[in-house]
């Protein structure tokens, strides 16, 4: 694999994944007429394919990442495809309010690429 795709390639499975899993935990919040059981068969459903993603995501990375940055990653992607759905798909607010609190995580996660001081 060249350098390049070494470090891109877990950072888009990770993105990937996490649109999964946000539709697993939070999808059916819009499906308010069916019984929680199937609900939660379904989120199990979709969430087979996020793992499918994650878990390569994070072997792969692991060659190039360590497990800190990989889990940091993970926060931050989380987040954002979190912002986007939650926006266009739920139809929330996004307040300046989650934009700090969001920018505060993020500068939080620099830290751990930063290295040691």
């Amino acid at each position: 694999m060249p350098p390049v795709l070494a470090y891109l390639t877990p950072i888009g499975l990770l993105v990937v994944s996490n649109v999964f899993m946000t539709f697993a935990w939070y999808g059916h919040l819009k499906v308010e007429h069916r019984p929680i059981w199937i609900l939660v068969i379904a989120s199990w459903g979709i969430a087979f394919f996020e793992y499918c993603l994650a878990v390569p995501a994070n072997r792969l990375g692991r060659l190039v990442y360590s497990p800190a940055e990989l889990k940091t990653m993970q926060e931050v992607i989380t987040l954002a495809v979190f912002a986007v759905f939650s926006i266009a798909y739920l139809g929330e607010r996004f307040t300046f309010n989650h934009l700090v609190g969001f920018a505060l995580i993020t500068l939080g996660a620099l830290f751990v690429f930063k290295g040691p001081f």
